[in-house]
């Protein structure tokens, strides 16, 4: 089933179209976004301008072309705070209606709220705690707390960046009258509120949406000296938002329009962004700031297919997202599981023998057995140079839950787990810090062999157990069956584990 899902905001127009899969999960298969400003001199109550009418139906008018044309069966649209607020806004949903055919929801902004909190806790692990997720839009503001599974606190205010520009962004750059006044109308809306969240207490903060996202590019191209080329579930310092609110706070528009990483189209209602996500960091103690791109569309695709089914099954089945996110594209990409499994477990057993010998911990532990599981996934397009195809299918599969670099190491270790090690020539290994290069060299030196350990795909291999003999390793196979295709394999691919070690690996086997 392919469903769209339409957000029609105060600044921007958003689309995405899935397809939902047979576990009840979903795909994004195509996206769109215009900015509209239909908000723009239309709130607090008063009419939305004719030209921002038309301006968001003509965008309403091409995704429902574009929806069409990729056969949706259910198209869902909801508008927030700009339709919702204005004396217009019942006029302007008959003219979606009659002249699109769709047929938008207004929803109130605490149900907003939880639309966006349920889309953040899905698209970034936040495991058994309790995460804030800030949305800020160009009406309203929307921040919550909870877990996973549920929500504590949820609260809509009229703060959005349209709205506070408008209102006491009056001069360019800033002057330090304006900055107070806004800053005094910011504390008094979110002020009780936050301290009501810290007092309850969290273990992160989530941010979403445009406005977030592009501070965050801001804050992430400064520390990095590049721009980054993914943002979900990168993570940015509170330090680093105060950084690049002092800048954006001295810069008038040209100034800004320079600013590395900056949306240019946000340019101009950046400062009361900067300011208002600063004063919320504050307000809330918070240290650091975890950068998510799913937001209310998820949100409204996810809370459909919930309330059409009883469950997601398999959320059920396996509540960890990470780990739920790489078995659902491992099964998209018809991966060979008796294999991948055999070797996710023998890499396992490689890694915690040599703990000593590597120093890696559990973290890198899971990458390795994730790395394991999709090493092969490559095949899915051809046999022939599989293990770049399953570096890019890793790279560009939509897993929820891991950080940038998190993705990239499990990537680049399906990569070489074949005849190619990892070489500074390479351009994704080279851009890693060091400390991440060498766990690359680490984790792939140990698939490399497990994966040979079980070349002929039929699990001869039932166990293996190291013995440091001082001089050397020995690398004791208990067998099922004839293991002489795997020790031919493994003896040939035992370099690289050898220099992680320190000194040669020698095999012998036993029949069980």
């Amino acid at each position: 089933m392919r469903i769209a899902a339409i957000d029609i905001g105060t600044n921007s127009v958003h689309m995405i179209v899935i397809r939902v899969r047979a576990d009840l999960s979903f795909e994004i298969i195509d996206r769109e976004k215009v900015m509209v400003r239909l908000g723009a001199g239309g709130l607090d109550g008063k009419a939305l301008t004719p030209e921002a009418m038309t301006a968001a139906l003509q965008t309403l008018s091409t995704f429902k072309r574009l929806a069409d044309s990729h056969s949706v069966e259910k198209i869902v649209a909801v508008a927030t705070s700009a339709t919702r607020e204005a004396r217009n806004g019942g006029e302007f949903l008959s003219r979606i209606a009659r002249e699109t055919g769709i047929r938008p929801l207004v929803i109130t902004g605490t149900e907003e709220a939880r639309l966006i909190h349920q889309a953040a806790v899905y698209g970034v692990d936040v495991a058994s705690g309790r995460a804030v997720v800030i949305d800020i839009g160009g009406g309203s503001v929307e921040i919550t707390l909870g877990t996973a599974a549920s929500i504590q606190l949820a609260r809509s205010f009229k703060i959005g960046v349209i709205r506070l520009t408008e209102r006491f962004v009056t001069t360019d750059p800033l002057s330090g009258r304006d900055e107070r006044r806004l800053e005094k109308h910011i504390d008094g809306e979110i002020g009780r509120y936050c301290d009501q969240i810290a007092a309850a207490g969290f273990d992160r903060v989530v941010g979403t949406s445009g406005t977030i996202l592009s501070l965050g590019m801001v804050a992430a191209t400064a520390a990095r000296g590049a721009q980054p080329s993914e943002l979900r579930n990168l993570r940015v310092s509170a330090k680093q938002i105060r950084r690049v609110r002092k800048d954006m706070l001295s810069r008038d528009l040209e100034g800004r329009l320079a600013v590395p990483g900056l949306d240019p189209r946000r340019a101009d209602i950046a400062v009361a962004g900067v300011v208002l996500l600063n004063a919320i960091l504050a307000r809330l103690g918070a240290e650091e700031l975890t950068l998510c791109d799913l937001a209310l569309r998820e949100g409204l695709i996810l809370d459909y297919v919930r309330r059409h089914q009883r469950q997601i099954a398999q959320a059920g089945r396996i509540p960890d997202v990470r780990r739920r996110s790489v078995l659902e594209l491992a099964e998209r990409c018809n991966y060979y599981a008796a294999h991948a499994q055999h070797v996710a477990r023998l890499a396992l057993a490689i890694f915690d023998q040599t703990r000593a010998l590597h120093g890696l911990t559990d973290r890198e532990r899971e990458w390795l057995e994730f790395a394991a599981l999709m090493h092969d996934l490559g095949v899915h397009i051809s046999y022939p140079r599989h293990h770049r195809h399953s570096y890019y299918l890793i790279k560009n599969g939509d897993l929820r839950g891991f950080e940038p670099d998190e993705t990239e190491v499990m990537a680049l270790v399906a990569r070489y787990h074949r005849r190619g090690t990892p070489k500074k020539t390479h351009a994704e290994y080279s851009e890693l810090p060091p400390p991440l290069r060498r766990t690359v060299r680490t984790l792939a030196s140990i698939l490399r062999v497990a994966e040979s350990l079980d070349r002929s795909h039929a699990q001869v291999v039932s166990a293996l157990e190291l013995q440091d003999r001082a001089d050397d390793l020995l690398l004791q196979l208990r067998t099922t069956g004839d293991a002489e295709l795997e020790v031919w394999a493994t003896s040939r691919h035992l370099g690289p584990l050898e220099k992680t070690v320190g000194k040669p690996v020698r095999l012998a086997t036993a029949v069980r």
